[in-house]
């Protein structure tokens, strides 16, 4: 088995040992790396659009063109990201790639939406489904649960 990665049994690899999974500390590492880039890129949006008072006013929004920066924007990013590299830039810095859990593929457009939309059900019950990854034996959160996806160590 050369490449694990495109084995289309994944079972045998996984039984086998050859996957890495992407442990909780260093997926918080990459969504930290990639809250910094969207938060840089939304702001500057946002003072370029708004100016000053985009961070002076205490309105939670300042109109359809905030949310489109600050909703709709990053969700087109990280789709984009993950759709053609497998990974958002945090994660392609540190190597890991999200995968289909039953091929360890490229995961499907339906699963990675799926993904997305599971962040927030992860998040609701304080966070659980998200430090679910830390006790998960395939640390697997409840995104990817949802999704059918797995966090991987790339070769």
């Amino acid at each position: 088995m050369d490449n694990i990665y495109a084995t289309p049994n994944s079972d045998v690899a996984q039984d086998a040992g050859e996957v890495q999974y992407s442990g909780f500390w260093i997926r918080v590492l990459a969504a930290l790396l990639d809250s910094v880039w969207i938060l840089l890129l939304t702001f500057t949006l946002g003072w370029m659009i708004y100016g000053a008072i985009y961070f002076e006013s205490s309105e939670f929004s300042q109109g359809y063109v905030d949310i489109l920066i600050s909703w709709v924007l990053p969700f087109i990013l990280t789709m984009l990201f993950w759709y053609y590299r497998s990974a958002t830039p945090g994660k392609m810095i540190l190597g890991i790639k999200i995968v289909d859990a039953d091929t360890l593929d490229k995961a499907s457009t339906g699963k990675l939406l799926l993904r997305y939309l599971g962040y927030y059900i992860a998040m609701l019950p304080l966070f659980i489904g998200i430090f679910w990854v830390g006790w998960d034996s395939r640390k697997q959160g409840w995104h990817d649960k949802i999704a059918g996806t797995l966090v991987i160590k790339q070769k």
